[in-house]
């Protein structure tokens, strides 16, 4: 007489049971290696920009304190443009050089200015080309 073979039986839920090539590898457990490295990449991201906007801010300020020299400035000289640059300036405002933007290229100073304006004061922005699209007015 021929013996049935007995064979269990069992009830698998479905995070029991073998499934696919990536529970074979394991990538499961790097997970939490993903989430930390998404987590950093946001964080970096979020870092450069606050950095570029930093910048910004900083350079605005320069470019506030110098505006307020050259208006002075201007109104003792009876609207006359500063003759030498920033250099003629240094009895209206600290100014023991050029000043610089946030990123160390000087502000650049255009008299008469485009435009029906007395001056021009801007600097060339991050990436320090003239005229770019990023410069800070």
């Amino acid at each position: 007489m021929a013996r049935r073979r007995v064979t269990e039986r069992h009830i698998f839920f479905p995070w029991e049971r073998r499934a696919g090539i990536l529970r074979r590898i394991r990538l499961n457990q790097a997970r939490p290696f993903a989430i930390a490295l998404a987590a950093s990449l946001l964080v970096l991201f979020i870092g450069m920009k606050e950095r570029r906007a930093s910048g910004v801010r900083r350079t605005r300020a320069t470019l506030g304190n110098t505006r307020t020299a050259v208006d002075s400035y201007m109104a003792d000289h009876d609207g006359g443009c500063p003759p030498a640059g920033f250099s003629s300036l240094g009895d209206y405002g600290n100014f023991a050089e050029t000043p610089k933007d946030a990123w160390g290229e000087p502000l650049r100073l255009d008299c008469p200015g485009r435009e029906h304006a007395r001056y021009d004061l801007f600097s060339d922005g991050p990436d320090g080309k003239r005229g770019g699209f990023d410069r800070i007015e």
